[in-house]
């Protein structure tokens, strides 16, 4: 498997928690030039955008009443945390959305500057920046609708940041997609010595295992910084056919959309004595889908 990789440095606030890791960054800083070739290194992460674009756009249009044909993202802004060079933002800005991607590596937005310049209407619809999450909170607070960080947290230095992060800039009630890898031995075995070290799917040394992050402990994550985890789907990928398709199994990669509480529970977290609270909360428990 492989990654979208990104997240981490530069400003000094708060550097011990800061969730972009600056040997990350010197890794995909040598590849940047490769993102548009579909048969190089990120030809797997090409071939993710058969089922991870369809995953966004079909749960946004689930929970929205308004369809625009043709443009069926028109009117949602999306921030691309970790875009590399665009490719998963352009199919968004295809699908009519208004996309933000952000990247700490500044060779990848000049690649991905360069690729939607080439599409009068993409270059409209997506703006690029050289920037970490982290110095975007301040201007951006609750400004996007939905947030995609596909093939990101298992390269950031600090995951719950990352996570806290992701919630300041969304909208109450905004969607969170994420889709990485498990942290398995069947990971390690397929993600790191087949991928890597004897296929070449991804250069070597694109991933370390010890940062990749099991589900629970993602699921659990969202969960204490105010998101309700509404879908875990597993991923697998062909390398003999080059495409992915969903399974039961997250043993390997696997894709997370999760919402943030509305307003209102924001205002009943804070505000709400703690018995009423466990009352709500009981009243609730059965009601998650």
């Amino acid at each position: 498997q492989i990654s979208l990789f990104r997240l981490t440095v530069k400003r000094p606030f708060s550097t011990s928690h800061s969730s972009v890791d600056s040997k990350e960054m010197k890794k995909f800083q040598l590849l940047a030039h490769k993102w548009w070739d579909e048969e190089g290194e990120y030809a797997a992460l090409h071939s993710m955008n058969d089922i991870r674009v369809p995953f966004i756009r079909d749960t946004l249009l689930s929970m929205s009443s308004n369809y625009h044909l043709g443009n069926p993202l028109s009117g949602i802004k999306i921030l691309d945390v970790g875009c590399g060079g665009g490719l998963l933002s352009e199919p968004l800005g295809r699908l009519g959305a208004s996309v933000t991607g952000i990247d700490p590596v500044e060779d990848n937005i000049r690649t991905a500057d360069r690729h939607k310049s080439f599409d009068p209407v993409l270059a409209k619809r997506i703006e690029y920046k050289s920037s970490s999450l982290e110095e975007i909170v301040e201007e951006s607070m609750e400004t996007f609708d939905v947030i995609v960080a596909s093939e990101v947290v298992e390269h950031v230095a600090d995951l719950e940041t990352f996570i806290k992060c992701c919630s300041q800039v969304l909208k109450p009630e905004g969607s969170l997609f994420i889709t990485t890898i498990n942290k398995t031995q069947l990971s390690y075995v397929l993600g790191i010595v087949v991928a890597e070290k004897i296929m070449g799917i991804v250069p070597e040394g694109t991933h370390e295992w010890e940062k990749f992050v099991p589900p629970e402990e993602l699921e659990c994550l969202l969960e204490s910084n105010g998101f309700s985890v509404q879908t875990v789907n597993g991923m697998l990928y062909n390398p003999l056919s080059g495409s992915w398709s969903w399974m039961e199994s997250t043993s390997l990669n696997y894709a997370v959309h999760a919402v943030k509480s509305g307003a209102r529970a924001q205002a009943q977290a804070t505000d709400t004595p703690p018995e009423t609270d466990i009352q709500q909360h009981s009243a609730t428990a059965g009601t998650a889908g």
